[in-house]
């Protein structure tokens, strides 16, 4: 009977800490994660976990990264550019990721005939702490290429800076913070 106990508590446990690692910020909605690709490879730097919501390139577009214990996943989403999707919100998930030290790259799924591909790396940035923008700085090459109706691929690459966008403390970080004895003025 102990050992059933023992079990549940752990797959509590378990089922808790995975749904802590799911935690999305207020007011984004979570695409379906069954189009995601986890790609295995070393973790970032020791201590280092640059999951989280990036800038992209125009004003409301986004890239997600998530680096858990099965690899590296995410999408990009941006505006359509194109004539059949302009104005439409397009999420590309990842076909393939890897983080690995603080090397970054990725893949995208192909939509409407585009999909990037960035190389780069990540580095602190000025921010103080997540709840800042800019905790996080991933720069690099994004190769943004486009399949015509001809099936002809054309590709343009530029140098780009992505900045990890202000994340809401953990209740945790709170929860530490107010508990803590206020400083002895000397």
């Amino acid at each position: 009977m102990t050992n059933l106990r023992f079990i549940a508590v752990s797959l509590l446990a378990m089922a808790v800490a995975a749904a802590c690692q799911t935690h999305q910020p207020l007011g984004q909605a979570k695409p379906d994660q069954r189009d995601s690709v986890k790609t295995a490879g070393p973790s970032p730097a020791q201590g280092e976990d640059i999951s989280g919501m990036y800038s992209f390139l125009k004003d409301g577009e986004f890239l997600q990264i998530n680096v858990d214990r099965e690899g590296v996943s995410g999408y990009v989403s941006r505006w359509g550019d194109l004539e059949s999707d302009r104005g439409s919100f397009l999420d590309q998930f990842f076909s393939k990721a890897a983080v690995q030290g603080r090397e970054v790259t990725f893949t995208t799924k192909q939509i409407h005939g585009v999909w990037f591909e960035f190389k780069g790396r990540f580095d602190r940035g000025q921010a103080k702490s997540k709840s800042e923008d800019g905790y996080y700085v991933l720069r690099g090459t994004l190769t943004e290429f486009l399949t015509d109706s001809d099936k002809k691929t054309t590709s343009r690459s530029r140098e780009v800076q992505f900045q990890l966008l202000a994340q809401p403390q953990d209740n945790e970080d709170e929860d530490k913070s107010s508990h803590q004895k206020p400083k002895k003025k000397s």
